[in-house]
């Protein structure tokens, strides 16, 4: 509990669950929509609230997280939001140091080279209090939300992870990461097991903290082949939700939806379909036709307009829209961007976004 008597019982009673609903593949009155990096630069709200303040400060601030989640709800009619936080804060609670540079991004000074560099991370995370802010985050914001639409938590994916710990920021090769794949399979497994481990714990953390919804962000799937994927990134990530969900069942609580984003993964889609999560996020590579095929209606789908497709005029923003409601149907479907909004995007853009899935949605499940 907290200090102003906040506990993460009785939170307030959801009203609008149609996120959760299509997640699941039950019907919705509209298609739900929400977008990646919702709580972002985009908003001059967002950029005043984090002016001269440190990122990863703000990130341990249960009260600035809170308030950047919910701007975007105060602006957009959005179905879900989304917890303001960062996928670095698990290997910070590892003990690596990792900073983040303006016009550079996450750095981590002193990252692995080596195996032996495995020695420097904590051999044992205590998750509760490492990650302790993120739950408080998520509780408060449970409370402040007052029942509007669902709170998302989220955290990386082990390879997704590691690539940034061994490359030591963001690359566009990740061959540093890749090396390890190559030259070092056993200690690549080892600290891709450790990552695993912590991040159940993460995630059930989440969960009892208020989150109504996960997804697992592996954001790095691109640079692998379907090979190195199946043996460094899906057993991982099949780990991940099949332990999250038995130890729910064995603590009495609540099944949550589970999302994937596996970015650029369309060598995967069958793979990931068959991997114990409800929902498949994709990014815009991918045509809405083809993924319902080769998912077989095993999953709902999440996704996956072109986020630069928010430069168009609005008028074009909801052609685009009504060509993809239309390409992946009503059901079991929840509308976002195949990436997340870039800093220099016009919140109007984003706004006729929202608008334009809930009007044609609604204008789609009427001629059923």
């Amino acid at each position: 509990t907290f200090s102003d008597g906040l506990s993460s019982l009785d939170f307030p009673e959801l009203k609008n669950d149609s996120f959760l609903r299509a997640a699941c593949g039950e019907e919705t009155q509209h298609v739900p929509v929400w977008c990646m990096r919702q709580a972002g630069r985009y908003l001059p709200e967002f950029r005043e609230t984090r002016a001269a303040k440190d990122f990863f400060e703000t990130c341990r601030s249960p009260e600035a997280c809170c308030e950047l989640t919910l701007q975007p709800l105060r602006r957009f009619p959005l179905d879900a939001a989304i917890i303001f936080s960062d996928i670095l804060v698990v290997p910070q609670a590892m003990g690596m140091d990792v900073q983040m540079v303006p016009g550079k991004g996450p750095t981590f000074p002193e990252p692995l080279k080596e195996p032996d560099d495995l020695q420097r991370l904590r051999a044992k995370v205590d998750v509760a209090t490492e990650l302790d802010y993120v739950f408080k985050a998520i509780t408060l914001t449970r409370h402040k939300i007052e029942g509007k639409v669902p709170l998302i938590g989220f955290t990386g994916a082990p390879w997704t992870l590691m690539t940034y710990m061994i490359e030591g920021g963001g690359s566009t090769t990740h061959s540093k990461a890749k090396r390890w794949l190559y030259l070092y399979p056993e200690a690549s497994h080892k600290l891709l097991k450790q990552l695993t481990d912590i991040i159940v714990e993460y995630l059930l953390g989440q969960v009892e903290a208020g989150a109504q919804a996960l997804q697992v962000f592996e954001s790095h799937t691109g640079c692998l082949g379907p090979a190195e994927f199946k043996e460094f990134s899906l057993p991982y990530l099949r780990d991940i939700a099949r332990r999250v969900k038995d130890k729910l069942k064995d603590s009495g609580l609540d099944n949550v939806p589970m999302i994937v984003f596996a970015k650029d993964g369309h060598y995967a889609l069958e793979d990931l379909s068959e991997s114990h999560y409800e929902v498949m996020g994709l990014d815009w590579t991918i045509d809405p036709r083809s993924a319902r095929e080769r998912t077989g209606g095993k999953v709902s789908l999440q996704g996956n307009m072109d986020p630069c497709a928010l430069y168009a005029p609005k008028e074009q923003i909801g052609e685009i829209v009504k060509r993809m409601l239309e390409g992946f149907g009503t059901r079991g479907y929840i509308a976002n961007l195949g990436h997340g909004l870039y800093p220099d995007m016009d919140p109007e853009h984003v706004g006729a976004f929202v608008e334009a899935v809930h009007t044609h949605s609604q204008r789609l499940l009427k001629l059923k």
